[in-house]
């Protein structure tokens, strides 16, 4: 078991370094595709008449957040609707996400940024955290409607710490297999759970270790796949 230990220590740099490699290779037109089937976001259709309106003046004002009167005026769904696609901040982070070589072949250990230089405020974030059980259901519901989850509904479920919807997230992935950041959604809700048996293992030192690179990702193939699901699902347990 040292021996072993040791080796994978050796091995970590190489990893990363392959990793760093594929960073700059021109990806193909089915890498360009699936880098922008990750980029979509679900739009809620709970108000979203009102809502596109009262953000509609907002640009027109040139204010970024909406009025407290007219927020508090908005019901429980149409201020998730209000979220998912307005964001109130602006970030530092002003690269443009671009696609990587063999995307689709790869479990990221990060999800992309999900509104470039603009971000969720303070006031937003408290809106998930404080209806975390709303906000989790509302998410079961859309997504089931529309067969679809998107960039901003992940990092909702993130936001909120949902390891509640790990049994969701495993149904609604083994439905077809395609999007492969809903692995990423267990690989970071296991993260932020320090779940012992990830901490300590190869994966998360590959992703998350200090030899991790700029871009870390797990290769896709049945074995990643069904460990990230194995242990997903018994955080879920551990925890009920």
């Amino acid at each position: 078991m040292k021996l072993i230990n040791i080796l994978f220590t050796l091995l970590l740099p190489i990893a990363s370094l392959a990793q760093d490699n594929d960073h700059g290779k021109e990806p193909s037109a089915e890498s360009k595709a699936y880098h922008e089937y990750r980029m979509k976001m679900t739009t809620p259709p709970y108000g979203l008449d009102k809502v596109q309106t009262l953000i509609g003046t907002l640009y027109e004002d040139g204010h970024n957040t909406l009025y407290t009167k007219d927020y508090l005026a908005l019901s429980l769904r149409e201020k998730f609707t209000y979220h998912m696609i307005y964001p109130e901040s602006y970030s530092q982070n002003c690269d443009p996400s671009l696609p990587e070589y063999n995307e689709e072949k790869k479990i990221f250990g990060y999800l992309q940024d999900i509104f470039g230089e603009q971000a969720w405020s303070g006031r937003q974030t408290d809106f998930f955290v404080e209806n975390r059980d709303s906000v989790m259901a509302i998410i079961k519901e859309s997504a089931t409607r529309s067969k679809r989850m998107g960039l901003n509904y992940k990092h909702a479920i993130l936001e909120v710490d949902g390891v509640e919807m790990i049994p969701f997230l495993v149904e609604f992935y083994n439905r077809d297999h395609k999007d492969l950041d809903i692995l990423t959604v267990l690989l970071n809700l296991m993260r932020d759970a320090k779940y012992p048996p990830f901490i300590s293992s190869p994966s998360y030192a590959k992703l998350y270790g200090p030899q991790s690179g700029s871009y870390p990702f797990l290769q896709y193939n049945k074995a990643n796949e069904e460990l990230i699901i194995k242990r997903a699902m018994d955080l879920f347990n551990s925890s009920n």
